[in-house]
């Protein structure tokens, strides 16, 4: 408790010099003050949070703790795409819907939750399927696009739109027990550079086969949401040119090292793809996040 107490002490202390410069109102400084005191972040890089705008590809198992921790910090802007509508079996995992919310659309009710718990943040909400018709579109209107998707047509047209547009991507997966997570930025290596076309129809197990327990995509998510926030803020080494891998039935976290390929069809030395293309698939929830 002596502990709280000297941090709530020192968090006091900063208000008034962090109010003159940098114009934050008394309920920010309240709000953001374990934040503030971090000399890492303070008021500087309140700021940035408070002027970024980042968009969330998918608003269930992975986007639920993206999205909520990204409106906590006071990231500024927060785009949400989801064109499906909250179904009793989400609740499990997809820790922003309540019961009371099932049959409504995901993005909105997202919305609903992040500005509940953060009047600060702008949420815009994008209620069509993502896909290679409005992915470039999309992508542009943000800094930074967090991969939360749950089909392999939406994270390919993703990964080739976050390319092509030259932006940074956070990707995560959860499949059963296990997921991984890493970021791709421009010029270093995407997702084609580690599986550059889907796998084949068959390989996996059906979508009704399929499944995840709850906490694993709010883990991978967590990390997502951590690797934003770093990048925005500028601060640490971000996953960048190694992939987590969290198996959660042994409680295991490893770390591989990844990188750019040079025959990468998209970002490799010699591209072949130079637009987003739909990617057929048979089957377009895989992966249950």
């Amino acid at each position: 408790m002596a502990k709280d107490r000297n941090s709530g002490e020192q968090a006091a202390a900063a208000p008034a010099a962090t109010r003159r410069s940098f114009g934050f109102s008394e309920d920010q400084i309240r709000r953001y003050s374990r934040q503030l005191v971090l000399p890492e972040i303070g008021g500087k890089g309140q700021k940035k949070l408070l002027a970024a705008r980042v968009l969330v590809v998918g608003a269930g198992g992975l986007g639920s703790p993206v999205l909520a921790y990204l409106g906590a910090a006071g990231v500024g802007t927060i785009g949400v795409v989801d064109f499906d509508r909250v179904d009793v079996s989400n609740l499990h995992r997809q820790i922003v819907f309540r019961g009371d919310q099932v049959g409504r659309g995901k993005a909105l009710s997202a919305a609903k939750f992040v500005r509940a718990l953060n009047s600060d943040v702008v949420v815009e909400t994008h209620t069509a399927a993502f896909n290679a018709n409005n992915a470039l579109d999309l992508v542009g209107k943000y800094d930074v696009i967090v991969d939360a998707t749950d089909n392999f047509p939406a994270r390919y047209a993703l990964n080739d739109a976050c390319v092509l547009a030259g932006k940074p991507n956070m990707h995560g997966s959860v499949y059963r027990f296990d997921g991984q997570a890493t970021v791709f930025l421009p010029g270093r290596g995407c997702y084609r550079c580690l599986y550059p076309i889907p796998p084949p129809p068959g390989l996996l197990p059906s979508c009704q086969e399929a499944g995840v327990l709850g906490v694993v995509p709010g883990l991978i998510g967590m990390i997502q949401a951590t690797e934003t926030l770093k990048l925005i803020l500028g601060v640490g080494e971000t996953l960048s040119g190694r992939l987590v891998l969290y198996d959660a039935l042994a409680m295991e976290l490893r770390l591989v090292r990844i990188g750019r390929d040079p025959r990468c069809p998209i970002c490799g030395d010699h591209p072949t793809i130079t637009r987003v293309q739909d990617v057929a698939y048979a089957c377009d929830e895989q992966e249950v996040t």
